[in-house]
């Protein structure tokens, strides 16, 4: 009886405070309200709080944690800024010695190409090598002059074939209306129209022609006309330098001097193998250019030749003989007419 009576007075059992109100009540209904305003919006980790002191403490040990920012991130952050500040130098440089090392060299050739002018220079000479660079640019004029002519003749005898099949309508339709004259008209038709037709086989000759010499003018004669201006070029920059070294040689033989030999005499050397290089692609392709210039002519004159006598002669079947030989294939009529639907 006596235990039961004190176990109920133990769970009934309230601290009170000073002033009589049941502080950890009070504590209790707080800590269920933050629960239920938890429950409801959910956690912000944004605006959690690290409370100084335990639950229910001053504000002024509250940090939030929005505000904490880990050291790694700022140093990950100030190390990229760095890493694109020295990518932008390093580019600016590279543009800045790229620039440098340009004007360097085109004051030096410059100057070099005065001196020459005016004959105080002296320069390397090949005199075997620029004969030969001399009889090519001869050659590329002669030849282009020779493409001028034939396109010239190109464009008369395809106006005078263009007149003759008009001429050949003309007759044959006259033959029609004129029955007096029927067989007149009628032999002159044939005439002409035979006149036509060969002279489009010649035109295709002479096309064939001068699209082989505009090839060997202006595709193969110019490719080696290219690398002869890259190897004069690469001589110019080399006597430039080889004067620059022998300018340093007559000087004082200071340290700083001798520095500056040390690298005039590398650049004259990286220099004297491309001058070196370039002055043997030359050659070689003096060479080839020749051999096949003479390849290339012998066949075209050969063609030309016979077309144009073939045609003159009005020998119809030595004339499609020689396209033949030539592997020639004639357009048919109209092929340089776009069609119907190419011109919708």
């Amino acid at each position: 009886m006596t235990d039961s009576v004190m176990s109920k007075a133990a769970t009934m059992e309230i601290p009170i405070n000073s002033n009589g109100d049941t502080g950890a009540l009070a504590e209790d209904d707080s800590l269920e309200q933050d629960l239920q305003q938890v429950m409801v919006s959910g956690p912000n980790l944004n605006e959690t709080s690290i409370v100084s002191g335990g639950y229910g403490g001053t504000a002024e040990g509250i940090i939030p944690t929005g505000s904490i920012k880990g050291p790694n991130m700022q140093h990950s952050t100030s190390s990229s800024s760095m890493t694109a500040e020295e990518a932008t130098r390093g580019v600016a440089v590279e543009k800045y010695e790229a620039v440098k090392k340009w004007g360097l060299n085109t004051y030096k050739c410059t100057k070099q190409m005065i001196s020459e002018r005016f004959g105080r220079g002296s320069r390397t000479v090949d005199l075997e090598l620029e004969a030969q660079i001399e009889l090519l640019r001869d050659t590329k004029r002669k030849y282009e002059n020779v493409l001028r002519l034939a396109k010239a003749l190109t464009n008369h005898f395809y106006n005078m074939v263009q007149t003759q099949h008009a001429l050949g309508d003309t007759f044959a339709d006259l033959s029609q209306k004129s029955p007096e004259l029927r067989d007149e008209f009628g032999y002159n038709a044939e005439t002409q129209k035979l006149l036509c037709k060969n002279g489009e086989t010649l035109l295709g000759a002479i096309n064939f022609f001068v699209s082989s010499i505009n090839t060997l003018v202006n595709k193969t004669m110019e490719d080696t006309l290219m690398t002869i201006r890259m190897y004069e070029n690469a001589r110019l920059e080399f006597d430039a330098y080889r004067s620059d070294l022998e300018e340093l040689s007559l000087g004082p033989r200071d340290a700083v001097t001798m520095a500056r030999i040390d690298a005039a005499q590398e650049q004259y050397q990286v220099h004297k193998e491309k001058y070196e290089r370039l002055r043997s692609d030359v050659i070689i392709k003096l060479k080839f250019l020749e051999e096949n210039k003479v390849k290339v002519m012998h066949k075209q004159l050969l063609l030309f030749h016979n077309a144009i006598s073939a045609y003159f002669a009005g020998n119809q079947q030595q004339l499609e003989q020689t396209l033949k030989q030539f592997n020639i294939k004639l357009r048919p009529p109209g092929a340089d007419k776009p069609s119907w639907l190419e011109e919708q």
